[in-house]
């Protein structure tokens, strides 16, 4: 098992300072078919009439189960480490995506 481990892969990994400064959002949408998970996430303003997908990021089911597994993990250290984080109630967002149509 030893030979295992001395045989992984470091990866060295690059942050410009763009990337590093992040994107603000404060919503995401979740959609999924059989090979991907799509992740878009938005920065709605209130009273504003639009809101723009800030990223987008596609995942392998396999990935959004360990993304999923990774976030929920953080979520509670950071509630160990600092109390319950408040899940207030929101009215719902209509939702206008994209163009729409019959086919």
């Amino acid at each position: 098992m030893s030979d295992k481990k001395s045989e992984q892969q470091q990866i060295n990994i690059e942050l410009d300072e763009k990337t590093a400064e992040g994107i603000y959002s404060n919503l995401a949408i979740i959609n999924h078919s059989v090979s991907e998970f799509v992740v878009d996430f938005i920065s709605l303003m209130p009273g504003a009439p639009k809101a723009k997908v800030k990223s987008r990021i596609v995942l392998t089911p396999q990935h959004a189960k360990k993304f999923l597994k990774a976030l929920s993990d953080n979520v509670q250290r950071f509630e160990n480490a600092h109390g319950t984080i408040k899940d207030y109630e929101q009215p719902p967002i209509p939702m206008n995506f994209g163009p729409t149509g019959e086919a």
